[in-house]
């Protein structure tokens, strides 16, 4: 049997709601990894659209890793939608130009939470709404409809508004053991040799 091409846009025969995510990307500061796939209840061009708040003058970046899974109406806010919170008010004047730009605040000034990463193996639930600067470890999920507001640990299930820990899929040393293994840097032909193995039940 032959193995998805990781360059094939619609990896599904007569589907066009999902796609390998990073060959529809083309902003430079959102980077995919292999395999990674997106669904969309509409249109997976959607997925930039739903990339909020990302200026180029900012420099964040959205980094998701490989065999990651993203669902419909996932948003990533980036650090575009931070406003200077130590004056007075927060509202952008200087946004609106003319003689209001005369307190333009240096990027320095701005809340900056750095660059937006999703780790590999991590599913991200319909809806779900994902805060600047967030990491997401490796194998997490998290619920539909959440609101990341915080780092996410590897291996763990999240879910809510703000998010909270649901649990954790396995035990620590299992944990240990699958960040060590890192199985989705393995040759694709590795990994397709061990598919019963990858998703066969962990015994606690």
């Amino acid at each position: 049997m032959k193995i998805p091409d990781k360059n094939n846009i619609y990896p599904i025969k007569n589907y066009n709601r999902l796609c390998f995510l990073k060959n529809i990307i083309t902003n430079p500061n959102i980077i995919v990894g292999d395999y990674t796939y997106y669904d969309d209840f509409e249109d997976v061009g959607n997925f930039e659209k739903n990339v909020k708040y990302h200026f180029d003058f900012l420099g964040d970046r959205l980094i998701i890793g490989k065999f990651c899974m993203i669902a419909s109406g996932v948003q990533f806010i980036m650090n575009g939608a931070n406003h200077k919170m130590d004056g007075i008010t927060a509202y952008p004047f200087n946004i609106f130009g003319g003689a209001w730009q005369k307190v333009e605040p240096k990027l320095t000034e701005l809340p900056y939470k750095g660059d937006t990463v999703i780790g590999n193996d991590v599913w991200i639930g319909t809806n779900v709404t994902v805060l600047p600067g967030i990491k997401i470890g490796d194998g997490a999920i998290i619920a539909a409809n959440s609101i990341v507001t915080r780092d996410v640990e590897p291996y763990s299930i999240v879910g809510g508004n703000p998010i909270k820990l649901i649990k954790m899929r396995f035990f620590k040393e299992k944990i240990q053991e699958l960040l060590t293994l890192k199985w989705w840097d393995w040759d694709i032909d590795k990994i397709t040799e061990n598919l019963e193995y990858l998703t066969k039940r962990v015994e606690e």
